[in-house]
Order: C-alpha cells, then sequence, then structure tokens
C-alpha cells in the first residue's frame, strides 16, 4: 500500500524540523503500574504464534518494570523544551525474547492539564496518547509538537502526547537496502504505458533492491512486519505504564492498530483509526495496492477539475481533459530536456502523487506547473527535485515500506501476473498503477519468508468502542477499506467526511470530525455506528 506518512495537521506542526538523534535522560516519567505474563493467559485462539505471544508478555512485563528514561532530545535544540525523548526496548524475534533485542526511540510531551479554553480550569489527565502516522516507514517522533496546534490542544491538556520510530524507522534498529547517496536519481522516467526493454529494466532493478535488502538486513529482515509492529505497540503501553492503549493511527497506521486490536483488545482503552486502510487478508498487500491505483485516478481528476475551475489564475486548461494535456506536456518536455537537470517526467509524478494525498498542495503544484510551462522552472525543481539532504531518511523509509509489505503477505512471484493485472488496469488508470507497480515489484522477488495475515477480527463486547475516521474520496485508503475494519472491529463508529479526499483527516481543518474525535478521546462518547460531516472547504488558488 504505496501511502504518504503525513497527515495535514502533523505536517503543519513538524514543519521542516527534524528529529533524527535520541538521547536518554534523567528519568521523570509516571508511576508504573507492572504488567506481567499472567495477564497473557487469555490469549487469541486466532493468535498466529504461541511462542510471540509468550515472548510478548516477557517483553511487556519487563518494559513495564523499567520504564522510559525520558531525557533531553539530542539535535532537538530548536523543539520545544517540553519534549523529552527516551527508548523502550523490545525483542527483534518475539519466539525468542532473551535473543537479539532492539531499541525504539520514543518521544513525549506531557498533558498541560489547562483548559486552552479557560487556563485557571485544570483537565483530568487520562494518560498517554501514542500516535503512529502510517507508512509504513514513517516516524511518529515529531506528533507531540501536535500539541502547538488549536485543534490538538484539547487532547494535549488531557493526554501525554507519544510519539514513537517504529521498529527499522530512524533509530530504531534502522533499516537500510542501498546505499542512501545513490536513493535520489534524476531524472527518472515514468511512462504510463512502458515498452517491454522498460520493464525488463525495472524487473532487474527490482531484484537487485531485494538483494541488498537481504544483505545489509541478514536474519534481522524477516522480523519487519506488521504483527511484530503490533506486538511492539504493547511493550511500548507497558512501558509508559498504561494499563489500556489509548491509540490514534492513520493510513497504515490503522492496519497494524486493528492487528493490535485482534491481538490484544483487552488491552486497548480507545482507538482512532484515521484513513483505514482494508484489513481484509485478500487485499494485504497486493490487491489493495491495485485498488489504491484505481482510486488514485479519481481522486487526479478531483484535482484537474480544481485547476480548470482555477483556468483564470494558472492558464493550464478550461476543462480537465484541458489540464491533463497540460500535464502531459510537461511530462514531455522533462523527458526532453530535465528541469535542473535533476527533474524529469518521474520527478514530476512523484510531485503530482502529492496532490492525490492532500488538497493543501493543490494551489502550489499547480503553480509550479503553470510557470514551468510558461518558461519557468524554479518552482517545479523546488518542489519536485530531489533533495540530497532527505536521501538517508527518505532511503530508510522505502526500506521499511518495502520490507513489511513484503514480510506481511504472499505476493504473485509470476511477473506474467504483475504484467497482466497492472497493463490492464493503466488502460482506465495511468496516473499511479505503473509507478506503484514498481514500487512494490521487489516484494515478488523477496528473500524472507512470507505470513500469512492475521485475520481481523473481534466479537461483540470483546473491544472497547472504537473509532474509525474515512475522506469519502480519499485515493490512499479507499472507502471501502474503512467499511471493513468497521465490520470486522465489533461495536466500531464510522464517521465520513462526505465528498473530500484528503488523506488523514484528523486534527484537520473539518471541525465537525475534529469534534467527534474530541467527544470519544476526552469523554468516551461515540456517535453510533455512523457519522457523516460535510466536506471542508476547497483550497483557495494560489496566485503570485
Amino acid at each position: 500500500m504505496r501511502a504518504a506518512t503525513r497527515t495535514a495537521a502533523l505536517r503543519s506542526a513538524a514543519g521542516s524540523l527534524l528529529l533524527t538523534t535520541l538521547a536518554a535522560g534523567p528519568a521523570d516519567g509516571a508511576p508504573l503500574v507492572p504488567d506481567t505474563p499472567a495477564a497473557y493467559t487469555a490469549a487469541r485462539a486466532s493468535s498466529p504464534d504461541a511462542a510471540a505471544d509468550r515472548g510478548t508478555a516477557v517483553a511487556a512485563a519487563r518494559a513495564a518494570a523499567a520504564g522510559i528514561r525520558f531525557g533531553a532530545c539530542a539535535d532537538g535544540q530548536d523543539m520545544p523544551g517540553s519534549l523529552r525523548c527516551g527508548t523502550v526496548t523490545v525483542p527483534l524475534d518475539y519466539a525468542h525474547p532473551d535473543g537479539t533485542r532492539i531499541r525504539l526511540t520514543v518521544s513525549r510531551v506531557r498533558a498541560t492539564q489547562r483548559d486552552p479554553r479557560n487556563s485557571k480550569h485544570r483537565v483530568p489527565r487520562q494518560g498517554a496518547l501514542v500516535y503512529n502516522p502510517g507508512g509504513p516507514g514513517a516516524s511518529g517522533m515529531y506528533f507531540p509538537l501536535a500539541g502547538l496546534l488549536p485543534e490538538w490542544k484539547r487532547l494535549g491538556a488531557a493526554y501525554d502526547l507519544v510519539g514513537y520510530a517504529p521498529r527499522g524507522v530512524g533509530r530504531s534498529a534502522p533499516l537500510s537496502c542501498e546505499d542512501p547517496k545513490r536513493f535520489y536519481k534524476g531524472p527518472r522516467e515514468a511512462p504510463a504505458h512502458p515498452s517491454e526493454a522498460y520493464k525488463r529494466e525495472r524487473i532487474a532493478a527490482a531484484k537487485a533492491y531485494a538483494r541488498g535488502c537481504a544483505e545489509r538486513a541478514g536474519r534481522a529482515l524477516r522480523f519487519y512486519n506488521s504483527l511484530n509492529n503490533a506486538r511492539d505497540l504493547d511493550v511500548l503501553r507497558a512501558a509508559l505504564g498504561e494499563r489500556g492503549l489509548t491509540f490514534m493511527g492513520a493510513s497504515y497506521g490503522t492496519y497494524f492498530g486493528a492487528v493490535y486490536a485482534t491481538l490484544f483488545p483487552s488491552h486497548v482503552r480507545r482507538m482512532v483509526l484515521d484513513s483505514a486502510v482494508d484489513p481484509d487478508p485478500e487485499q494485504i498487500w497486493y490487491r489493495g495496492n491495485l485498488r489504491q491505483s484505481a482510486a488514485f485516478e479519481s481522486r487526479w481528476a478531483d484535482f484537474r477539475d480544481w485547476v480548470a475551475a482555477h483556468d483564470d489564475v494558472y492558464g493550464l486548461g478550461r476543462t480537465g481533459r484541458d489540464v491533463q494535456r497540460s500535464y502531459d506536456t510537461a511530462r514531455a518536455r522533462l523527458a526532453a530536456k530535465p528541469a535542473g537537470g535533476t527533474v524529469g517526467p518521474g520527478q514530476l509524478q512523484g510531485a503530482f502523487l502529492d496532490a492525490g494525498y492532500f488538497d493543501d498542495v493543490w494551489a502550489a503544484r499547480a503553480q509550479a506547473l503553470s510557470a514551468y510551462l510558461r518558461g519557468d522552472p524554479a518552482e517545479l525543481v523546488q518542489q519536485a527535485g530531489p533533495h540530497q539532504e532527505a536521501a538517508a531518511e527518505a532511503e530508510n523509509a522505502k526500506a521499511v515500506y518495502t520490507a513489511v509489505e513484503c514480510n506481511d503477505a504472499p505476493w504473485p512471484t509470476d511477473w506474467k501476473v504483475w504484467d497482466r493485472d497492472n497493463t490492464r488496469l493503466a488502460r482506465v488508470a495511468p496516473f499511479e498503477t505503473w509507478d506503484n507497480a514498481w514500487t512494490n515489484l521487489p516484494c515478488a522477488y523477496w528473500p524472507a519468508p512470507r505470513q500469512r495475515p492475521l485475520d481481523v477480527r473481534t466479537a461483540p463486547g470483546e473491544l472497547p468502542p472504537t473509532l474509525v475516521l474515512a475522506a469519502e474520496r480519499d485515493a490512499a485508503t479507499p472507502y471501502e477499506g474503512a467499511l471493513e475494519t468497521q465490520r470486522r472491529l465489533a461495536g466500531a463508529s464510522l464517521v465520513t467526511e462526505r465528498d473530500a479526499g484528503t488523506h488523514g483527516v484528523a486534527g484537520g481543518p473539518n471541525r465537525c470530525v475534529n469534534a467527534y474525535v474530541d467527544a470519544y478521546l476526552l469523554e468516551g462518547r461515540t456517535p453510533g455506528r455512523h457519522a457523516s460531516c460535510a466536506p471542508h472547504r476547497e483550497p483557495e488558488p494560489y496566485r503570485p
């Protein structure tokens, strides 16, 4: 599931700050209530690995006893002083909890306990709210900064805001599949209907990438998967001293959040699943990616129609079809002469893929395309060009993404299946189809064992009420995924932002959605089986 990793709220909170190094310091954590392996004696019959269940119990008990020593964040001099960092230790292989162990980095801002609407009113602390922004491969280390935003202040008053870097990400036993210096290769092609020769090139590249992952990670490669991400989450819960986990996951975070709910339903306090991945085992991950590529075509059309509606600003065409022709003209020019020597059709496609995720980039992308076609490539190079200072982080994110998705489920190993399915789909959905296929193709040649996806589901009364959020036209996680998540998690409520498609809706511009989130996390109130919100306002056109 090719997925962006930035909700609108967190992108605003974090800005361009990078937090890549953590240091432990003096303990300032909350009193911890030890957990014990006995708490896991009612392990689910559907659990895929009893040994891993026992190992999770051991690791959680150790983490509860040790806690997390939060201290200053190294390289965090530009961060607010209230942000503190630490680590939690987890087994690499939960079936062998006394074997190799790795450290996950964690960040936290304490609950302010101050009512943002009345500074004299003290708000009761409700524990820790743990967040995962998705990916796979994204870091949540910036999440506590969301408490600085007006939309998050009420939650930041009641909860410690906790982010972390999942296994493989950042400094959490980082995974790498190639030299970061070679990661950004530009310019790059991006044919919507690739030739046989181009397909052979991409097959060779996918095989080489899969080999690189195996060579760099060794035997550890198989342990980067969604089941272990869910188990890590339970160890983090214990380390934070939380009897019940309060969790918000976005995008891919909804999938292993749902896996967590299946494995540890009695450990859930409250859970928000924002922009839900379809957890049906048949959709993990090959078919889910095909469905995503189809959905992107509709969202790409939404963007083109918006640009056409503002032809007086951008001059890219008065209809969506005209805007497509302008985009195709830019592709052809970039193929002949890359902008700035680095931006070719592949970089253009990557930049405009963001428009399928987030409508808050629509104005900037349209302006960059308009300026380029008028002879000024500067904005396009800035938005689409490779930024070498971020190469290591981007390479790491791709490595984790690939490892988790390839490890999680069986993939077709016959290229003819990939070629057939993506050729058919590209006839009606050319915008993302082949780019998505190339991203995932290493899974066809993956050297580590594949798992069978967990059958995500809970019985009535087994899990506390959960809250699922979805934008009706979300392309990254199509709406069917939210419906399926709600169906499988008994008692779940679904809040839909109608006729909108931004990926990640919690804490964004829709006050109706935010009100439902606050009511649930602050008061435990759910809106019943279904609720809906009108769409947030479309972006305003950018005028240079």
